[in-house]
């Protein structure tokens, strides 16, 4: 008897996915060089589609009610600005009255039999996970993508390639597994966290399979290197990487590896979105798959190009959790549509300028705790390694900045008193800054353990937030 089992090969025609979204290096010879009217047309047909398609799902369709949206209105991209927004928070709120899944999936657990699919969650470590249901064709889909976005940053098929990212709930891992592995044909070593494959066993699998990159953070791949160093192994000359990770500090992995490191951006519910080119000037949106917009992070209300605010992503190819006009509340810029150094008129946006939702108030001033972090990592004496807290303290908030230094623990009280000069003489506040030694900040940054590492925690209430 038949079960109605739809099995993985059976439920995607692979062909009919790489002809939607062409993997590398076929995306970088055709597509990547077309001309604005044609990406524009192309994402006007699948944004038609893809609003009919997300209307059927409850999440989407009680808002847009709400809000008197009519799916069947777009006619042009402008006018997707009509669409209600939501936030991480409506999403929590979903789950919340239907857990675990709430009702903004377009499938159901019970739907697996006919079409295979898995399940990751946000790397969050407060509040409630978020589920993101992947099919057979999200995967791919998604795989395809960061296929893309590696071959950006220097991986070519062939390639031996160390996936030292946390393999866990999270999506991370996996993905540029699936991407190394079906889109690129590399050879990938799952070596995994420093507390899955010690950090010297990695660099002398690095060595003697030659590997050309080591997916990590940057901080985690500079560990590595004084390991290396301690082995007697000169990073640069000997490992000989060709591609470094985007999270982490640029000049310092740039220096240590002889070669370029470029930014990139995504998240959890759609994968890699946009990245940077050799000419340094924005990231570039693959908008065969992302139309992507930035609104003002209180108003909502659309700005104008060249202006910062919060990105708005809408994705035009997944069928397992569909996210239109999705406000992120991660800040950017989006830059005039204009022909690249490089050839290509992909629409660019600003490497991430921190969270609009991370935003503290403090004595009539809004500060962000990236720029907290900016200033005090700019010391001589500091690392890229920082943390933020904001506090409540005798009825004010306060924040409370943490940074790594590799000075001698007698220097810290000196340098801790910089640190507050510098904060206060260029954000006008005092804020408190305590210096730590290497490692001493891994258990709230969790870069260890985590995708990307942690920067920020609100402890002004029980709930908190990151």
């Amino acid at each position: 008897m038949s079960l109605g089992l739809r099995r993985p090969h059976e439920a995607l025609d692979y062909a009919s996915l790489a002809g939607f979204l062409p993997p590398p290096p076929d995306f970088f010879e055709e597509r990547f060089f077309e001309p604005p009217e044609r990406i524009e047309a192309r994402q006007l047909a699948r944004l038609k589609e893809k609003a009919l398609t997300t209307a059927a799902i409850p999440f989407h369709r009680r808002r847009w009610n709400e809000a008197g949206f009519d799916p069947r209105s777009i006619s042009r991209l402008e006018d997707l600005a009509s669409v209600p927004v939501y936030t991480v928070d409506d999403i929590r709120r979903s789950i919340e009255a239907s857990p675990p899944l709430g009702d903004y999936q377009a499938l159901r657990l019970e739907d697996a039999r006919r079409e295979p699919m898995r399940v990751y969650m946000s790397g969050g470590t407060t509040g409630t996970s978020r589920p993101t249901l992947y099919t057979r064709w999200d995967r791919e889909a998604g795989a395809i993508l960061t296929a893309r976005a590696l071959y950006m940053q220097g991986i070519r098929p062939g390639d031996v390639v160390l996936n030292a990212w946390s393999y866990g709930t999270h999506n991370g891992a996996w993905a540029m597994d699936e991407a190394l592995d079906h889109w690129l044909n590399c050879v990938v070593l799952t070596t995994g966290t420093g507390s899955v494959t010690p950090s010297r066993k990695q660099v002398e699998l690095a060595l003697e399979y030659g590997a050309k990159a080591i997916l990590t953070t940057g901080d985690y791949l500079l560990r590595l290197a004084e390991i290396a160093r301690e082995l007697g192994v000169d990073p640069e000359e000997d490992l000989r990487l060709c591609a470094l990770p985007n999270i982490g500090d640029r000049e310092a992995l740039e220096t240590t590896f002889g070669v370029p490191s470029y930014a990139s951006y995504g998240f959890h519910e759609v994968q890699w979105v946009a990245v940077e080119c050799t000419a340094r000037a924005g990231l570039h949106v693959f908008e065969d798959a992302f139309v992507v917009e930035v609104v003002d992070p209180d108003s909502g209300a659309a700005l104008p190009d060249g202006e910062q605010g919060s990105l708005v992503v809408t994705e035009l190819y997944k069928t397992g959790s569909p996210q239109f006009r999705y406000n992120i509340m991660d800040l950017s810029t989006r830059y005039p549509r204009e022909k690249c150094a490089c050839g290509s008129w992909l629409r660019r946006i600003a490497p991430f300028a921190g969270r609009a939702d991370n935003m503290v108030k403090l004595r009539g001033v809004n500060v962000w705790p990236e720029a907290v972090g900016e200033i005090v990592t700019a010391h001589p004496k500091t690392t890229t390694d920082y943390f933020v807290r904001a506090v409540r303290s005798e009825n004010r908030d306060d924040l409370i900045v943490s940074v790594v230094s590799n000075a001698a623990a007698k220097e810290f009280e000196s340098i801790e008193l910089e640190l507050e000069h510098a904060l206060r003489e260029k954000l006008g506040l005092k804020i408190a800054a305590c210096v730590e030694s290497p490692g001493g900040l891994d258990e709230l940054t969790e870069v260890r353990t985590s995708p990307k590492p942690k920067r920020f925690r609100d402890e002004r209430s029980t709930s908190g937030k990151e």
